[in-house]
């Protein structure tokens, strides 16, 4: 698998019964930690060049990045949970048995939680939070309970609150979410990952990097997360990640006083203006690079403005 820009080498953690996570960390042991939670349809390649950059000496300073590739998702295992198509809703099999991985919102928590415990971040270890789509409804979720532990947010063009009001749920990821036939698709053609590679940025990715967001998700086998990941997506309290999505919109406010960045894509058409007029409310200090010609991908389209902002910004409020 040809993956350009990413030198690193991938460690591995069982965080269930035979389910294993690849994860980097990257950058002095002793650095200042910074964990860097993706999304979906895309993988630990998404932060790069951000760990390019924050794990090498720059005035003597680097930091210890750690960055998961979920379950499902990049190089880690992908289990099959016996949901078909369909989500499965904590099914179990016949004799009662879970199935080998839950794809929720609150299994996702508790592996980055493992994760971190591995790496051998405890509570009193300060770290930065950096997420992007679907890691920030993961990252706030850890920090609900590890709150004390978050001192510096990086967010990029992702949630940790409901849906706002004005917000209409694009009919694209209505269709994957809720619909049998979208769900196939998926599957069989590795539509939203493919589609997010060229629909999810402004300029146009090359070839070889387009090609390395795509290639962990090449068969019907291995694009189970992406598809799960959607059909997670609560909506409402009839949905199982509801509960800790609205406890996470709640708390958000509370980290107002963390020194802050967010990096945002105006042309994202899930994650758009108001996404980030939420963030602008509950962190009303926070440094906001905001960019009309940017899309999801923002650390994509603008690598070479975000990533030395984001190292001048954890340069000027050490831990």
């Amino acid at each position: 698998m040809q993956l350009p820009g990413y030198p690193f080498t991938p460690k591995r953690l069982d965080v269930r019964p035979g389910v294993s996570m690849s994860y980097l960390d990257e950058g002095p042991r002793d650095g200042e930690v910074v964990v860097m939670v993706h999304g979906n349809p895309s993988w630990s390649y998404y932060w790069r060049n951000l760990v390019t950059e924050l794990a090498a000496p720059r005035s003597g300073k680097a930091y210890r990045c750690i960055v998961p590739d979920h379950i499902g998702m990049g190089l880690s295992d992908k289990p099959d949970d016996g949901g078909g198509l369909r989500h499965p809703h904590g099914r179990a099999d016949a004799n009662g048995r879970p199935p080998a991985y839950d794809y929720t919102l609150a299994w996702r928590v508790e592996d980055l939680q493992a994760l971190l415990r591995h790496a051998g971040i405890d509570d009193a270890t300060p770290v930065t939070l950096a997420v992007h789509d679907w890691g920030g409804m993961i990252g706030f979720g850890w920090a609900l309970t590890h709150a004390a532990q978050v001192k510096r947010l990086v967010i990029t063009n992702t949630a940790a609150f409901p849906l706002p009001a004005a917000k209409a749920m694009p009919w694209q990821i209505a269709l994957g979410r809720d619909s049998l036939f979208g769900s196939f698709i998926i599957r069989a053609f590795n539509a939203f990952s493919s589609g997010a590679s060229y629909v999810g940025i402004e300029n146009k990715l090359p070839a070889e990097v387009r090609r390395a967001y795509v290639a962990p998700y090449d068969s019907w086998a291995h694009r189970i997360s992406t598809v799960r990941f959607m059909q997670d997506i609560p909506l409402s309290p009839a949905d199982r990640a509801w509960p800790m999505l609205e406890a996470a919109g709640k708390a958000l406010p509370t980290f107002a006083d963390r020194p802050t960045f967010i990096g945002w894509g105006l042309k994202d058409f899930v994650f758009d203006k108001h996404f980030l007029e939420g963030f602008r409310r509950a962190l009303p200090h926070a440094q906001v690079s905001a960019f009309e010609d940017a899309g999801h991908y923002v650390l994509e389209d603008k690598a070479q403005v975000l990533v030395p902002q984001i190292r001048a910004f954890l340069d000027a409020h050490p831990l």
